[in-house]
């Protein structure tokens, strides 16, 4: 057994580059990381141990419990929300059942250690549902228990699993009376996020990406067609945010936290607004808009905005990129950079 590491399931998407790079940086932590796919190169070096296998395989899992006393999971292996809606059962099993199978064996780890295991998982807007344009126009910034009546598999499964997380961490075997006295139970935490923009890697499946994919399409001089309308505005923030934001809910003291799961936010531009900034940025752009109607609804549903005053005021949450600061000083020039020997 080894103290304070970490597992970082869904290690090779978006979120858990940004998390294993800037975890491996600060070398405090060793990282057992978890993905289906083969995790890229430019990560294995910040990982203790990479593991190749699948969230439903719950024997792969139990072997990897019984080797490492994990002090925190970040569990961020999903189906997002396009993808989920093209194979919605088998987006259902890994989703809730791969959380459910981490969930169980998080608190049998607690359990048997007597030390609670922080359990950080990443939600989404998805798991908000609003009725039509009219109604998203009046209801603005909407709160963590507003509207969460999901139209998308992807999105029923995130609220789910923020109900599964808030039952292990509170009400787990509640009629075992002795058991529910004494026995540890795991720390959930979770975040709902907006749109996530990375520099560092290219979008796989969300239903919000059309936004950086029309940077990064931009970025390499290849034509985009945007399927949302011009006038659609969602929440967003960039990859270091979303990264700090999760390590910030993570180190802070259980007592003050007053729910399990809070929204984050920064900057909420139109796709028009998103558009302007790429065509300043790259005058060269083919950008077109082509609404996808079904697509269209699913972005309609979620919120233009969200309230992240909870966790503002119980850990401290405040991004470091507004909108210009996110584009001007991290996402425009490094995709410029990343993608510096295609000529645009």
């Amino acid at each position: 057994m080894q103290n304070d590491v970490v597992l970082i399931t869904g290690a090779n998407g978006e979120i858990g580059h940004g998390l294993i790079t800037f975890l491996g940086e600060q070398g405090q932590s060793k990282i057992v990381a978890l993905d289906l796919q083969e995790v890229d190169v430019s990560l294995q070096n910040c990982c203790e141990t990479i593991i190749q296998g699948d969230i439903l395989d719950r024997t792969l899992l139990g072997k990897v419990f019984d080797q490492y006393q994990f002090s925190t999971i970040y569990h961020l292996a999903s189906i997002l929300s396009t993808k989920a809606e093209y194979n919605p059962e088998l987006a259902h099993r890994i989703n809730v059942e791969g959380t459910l199978n981490l969930l169980q064996l998080a608190t049998a780890q607690s359990q048997k250690s007597g030390a609670s295991v922080k359990f950080l998982y990443p939600s989404s807007i998805a798991a908000y549902g609003l009725p039509d344009l009219k109604t998203k126009a009046a209801a603005g910034h909407i709160s963590e228990t507003e509207w969460c009546f999901p139209t998308t598999m992807y999105g029923c499964n995130k609220l789910y699993c923020e109900h599964l997380g808030r039952y292990y961490a509170t009400h787990y075997r509640q009629l075992v009376a002795e058991q529910a006295q004494n026995e540890a139970c795991i720390d959930f935490r979770c975040l709902r996020f907006p749109g996530l923009i990375s520099a560092m890697t290219v979008p796989t499946g969300g239903t919000s990406d059309y936004g950086p994919e029309m940077l990064h399409h931009a970025a390499q001089g290849l034509p985009y067609v945007c399927f949302v309308r011009p006038d659609t505005r969602l929440p967003f923030m960039v990859m270091p945010d979303a990264i700090k934001s999760l390590l910030a809910l993570g180190s802070a003291p259980r007592q003050c936290l007053t729910q399990f799961v809070y929204n984050v936010t920064s900057f909420s531009p139109t796709a028009q607004e998103f558009y302007e900034i790429v065509r300043r940025a790259f005058p060269q752009a083919e950008i077109t808009f082509a609404p996808h109607s079904a697509r269209q609804n699913i972005v309609d549903s979620w919120p233009a905005d969200v309230d992240d005053s909870a966790a503002r005021r119980d850990w401290g949450w405040a991004p470091d990129f507004d909108q210009r600061r996110a584009f001007d000083e991290y996402l425009i020039p490094a995709v410029q950079k990343r993608y510096a020997k295609v000529k645009i």
